[in-house]
């Protein structure tokens, strides 16, 4: 019987990374050339427009990973607070923002983080936090989860470009 192979955890930490770089880009190139009344179209009232897609995204950027990810190098194992997007975007009426700022926003605060985890140490990467509703969590799962987080909303936002350039 072979011996299991154990993967290095930070064995897939620069690909994370490289994908959070990227998801930047995609998010800019799905958003080009709408116009004002196409980014603020919603397929349903449960679901978000382009613009809101793109407000929660910066709002989590900033006020849920920017924290997380400097805490958890900061601090030994700080307790990470949940953040409730639904409510930030009705409290806040994301889709009456611009999209382009937002945008923006969302890109300088995303190149901020992935410069930060640019420059972790490896035994960095297995420090932990306690993720209010989930847990433990390394920072390497948080980095996985912000990847899962941009694949989500950035395959939201293809399907409603979909229908409205369809029409």
């Amino acid at each position: 019987m072979k011996p299991e192979l154990k993967m290095d955890p930070g064995e897939d930490f620069p690909q994370l990374l490289n994908s959070l770089a990227q998801a930047q880009t995609n998010l800019a190139e799905l958003v080009e050339g709408l116009s004002d009344e196409q980014s603020r179209f919603r397929s349903s009232a449960e679901e978000f427009s382009i613009v809101e897609n793109v407000c929660h995204l910066r709002d989590i950027e900033i006020e849920g990973y920017t924290i997380r990810i400097n805490r958890i190098l900061a601090e030994a194992n700080p307790a990470l607070a949940d953040i409730d997007g639904g409510r930030l975007a009705i409290e806040r009426n994301y889709n009456d923002q611009s999209l382009d700022q937002a945008l923006s926003d969302f890109q300088q605060a995303r190149l901020a983080n992935v410069d930060v985890l640019r420059g972790v140490e490896r035994k960095q990467i297995e420090r932990e936090g306690s993720l209010e509703g989930l847990g433990t969590v390394t920072l390497q799962k948080l980095v996985s989860m912000m990847c899962e987080h941009d694949e989500g909303h950035l395959a939201d936002i293809k399907i409603l470009r979909r229908r409205l350039t369809a029409d």
